[in-house]
């Protein structure tokens, strides 16, 4: 039984969706200022894997990230540089597709962006306004936050202590210091919009609620972001949308991701320490950030350090080299395993890999619990792995294949690594045999030519390690990481 974490009743509980094995989630996406970051990326990683594995149990999943393209940071970057607020949405929005391309994220339903909605924006804060949650002054429209009773459930806070001292903007023309925008008056240099109150633009709030109920209605399942988000934004958000609609609640369940710091410190353009999806990209795999951010639950933070990168790069490289070498040696493996003929070895190895997959689901069914699910892989490569690496592997190949193929269901299909394919299938006939020529070299005390064999092994990424029992071989390092620039041509997003 799936449980999940709610962030507004502040429990884990039973999943279910309002329509049975339909699922329909938003995500809060980017505002498109400036190029994508790894905080960024974390939260869109987190919800590709909560949406992988949704679709893994059977629901059927309707998922929505919004792209904010109008916005103060995006108007002061295009008046600083000279250039249209459009110039400058566009080439980022181009760099935040590409980094969920490079790091294998699975594409939305629907990337709909804010300028392209402005009359639904438009039509809510009519009936707003309308039914008393909204007002007019000079051109400008708030939410009538004292109107909606409920405020601050969310975020867990008192309309009280934050009329005190939240963080709220300061305007003598609202009725209420917490009230909040939904339809700015047109300002010189800034792009605007006509409406029944005047030239304009909306608020951030508003645009989130406009495109989730086009493309989902008025009642959600899941509604995401960072946990940076809950107060003001989804505070907010929640307000107006079941000020609008009046059904409640607005949304079953509140996910929010943990903040991803650099050293302990939040990353900031202050203090120089923003690393981007590219430059990340530029020293690690793209699955190494994968990993980084699985190996902590998604409501967990996430301390981002070398010392943190390079050991999750060693637990991806492991991963690798297990996939591809179970890979090689039962590509043409089609026989069905019948385990009453199973030798005792292959036997258990072959009981164990199908509690791996109850003990992965076991821990997704916890709130996505992503740490557990890499921990019951990792219980099972262990297993297996010393077994890999020895001049005659004791495993029935039927069985290897089906650990093969749970593995690439758990970790490719539904934790979404990339892991890509290193050497053609014919590989494992060619090294074989070159080993058993430099057997026979080495038998004749013909140092050279083994060692020719061997170094010319080793120049196509292969390792030969010489054992008591004979020579076994594994994938280098560098020939796992090179495989990734063959896969980061791919290319599956469209977003016209």
């Amino acid at each position: 039984m799936l449980k999940v974490s709610d962030t507004l009743k502040n429990t884990k509980r039973e999943f279910k969706p309002y329509d049975n094995k339909n699922v329909k989630i938003y995500v809060c996406g980017p505002t498109v200022y400036d190029n994508t970051h790894v905080g960024h990326a974390r939260t869109y990683l987190a919800f590709d894997v909560i949406v992988r594995y949704l679709r893994y149990k059977g629901y059927k999943v309707k998922y929505v990230v919004n792209i904010t393209d109008i916005d103060d940071k995006i108007i002061n970057k295009a008046n600083r540089l000279g250039v249209s607020y459009r110039e400058i949405a566009s080439k980022y929005e181009r760099d935040f597709f590409e980094c969920l391309r490079r790091l294998n994220i699975a594409p939305a339903d629907y990337y709909p962006r804010a300028t392209e909605h402005i009359e639904d924006m438009i039509k809510i804060i009519t009936r707003l306004i309308e039914k008393g949650y909204a007002y007019v002054v000079d051109g400008d429209v708030y939410f009538n936050v004292p109107k909606y009773t409920d405020y601050g459930k969310l975020s867990k806070q008192k309309i009280e202590k934050l009329i005190a001292g939240a963080r709220v903007e300061v305007n003598s023309n609202k009725r209420n210091p917490l009230d909040f925008a939904l339809w700015k008056k047109a300002k010189p240099k800034e792009p605007s919009w006509p409406s029944p109150w005047g030239p304009g633009r909306p608020g951030w709030h508003i645009e989130c609620t406009a495109m989730s109920v086009k493309y989902l209605g008025e009642q959600i399942d899941i509604h995401g972001g960072g946990a940076d988000l809950i107060f003001p934004h989804h505070e907010n958000e929640l307000a107006q949308t079941e000020a609008f609609t009046g059904k409640k609640p607005f949304v079953k369940y509140w996910l929010h991701t943990g903040l991803l710091q650099i050293q302990g410190e939040k990353m900031s353009k202050s203090l120089g320490n923003i690393v981007t999806v590219k430059e990340f990209l530029s020293k690690y795999q793209p699955d190494v950030l994968r990993y980084l951010v699985l190996s902590s639950h998604y409501r967990s933070p996430i301390n981002l350090s070398e010392k943190k990168v390079k050991e999750c790069r060693e637990a991806v490289e492991r991963l690798h080299m297990f996939m591809e070498k179970t890979r090689l040696l039962t590509y043409n493996v089609r026989e069905e395993v019948d385990p009453s003929i199973l030798d005792e070895t292959s036997r258990q190895l072959y009981l164990e890999a199908l509690k791996t997959v109850q003990k992965f689901e076991n821990s997704m069914d916890n709130d996505f619990h992503t740490p557990g699910a890499l921990a019951a892989i990792f219980e099972l490569v262990g297993k297996v792995e010393p077994l890999l690496y020895k001049p005659k592997i004791a495993i029935d190949p039927k069985v290897l294949k089906v650990i093969y193929d749970i593995m690439d269901k758990l970790l490719r299909k539904t934790l979404g690594f990339i892991l890509p394919k290193v050497f053609p299938n014919y590989i494992t006939v060619v090294i074989e045999a070159l080993l058993k020529a430099r057997e026979e070299f080495r038998h004749q005390k013909k140092w050279k030519m083994a060692d020719y064999i061997r170094d010319s092994l080793r120049k196509i990424g292969i390792i030969v390690e010489d054992t008591a029992e004979g020579p076994v071989w594994k994938i280098s390092s560098e020939k796992l990481r090179e495989a990734y620039s063959a896969s980061a041509s791919s290319s599956y997003f469209s977003i016209s």
